[in-house]
């Protein structure tokens, strides 16, 4: 998986949003807000380019203090949620 070409991670007025850019912005129309955690693995996931779940998770536990089981499912329920607006493939 990796993010789609076109979109970005921002801050607005002081909130980490997922927004489009360019030929992003036609098709999304919309801003994402995401909590520190879930910015943070947009930022990872986007360092990796390609990434699975498992990574992140692995990665996630390598910065916080969490299980590699919450991790994964954490994990796992975010990326659910960007596969469901399209901001990955």
């Amino acid at each position: 998986m990796r993010i789609k070409n076109g979109f970005v991670l921002r801050e607005v007025c002081g909130e980490q949003v997922i927004m489009g850019e360019g030929v992003g912005a036609l098709d999304f129309g919309k801003l994402l807000c995401l909590n520190e955690t879930a910015a943070w693995l947009w930022q990872k996931a986007c360092d990796m380019g390609d990434f699975t779940v498992e990574k992140l998770a692995e990665a996630l536990c390598g910065e916080y203090d969490v299980s590699a089981e919450q991790a994964k499912a954490d994990v796992a329920a975010i990326v659910a949620e960007w596969q469901k607006v399209n901001v990955v493939e």
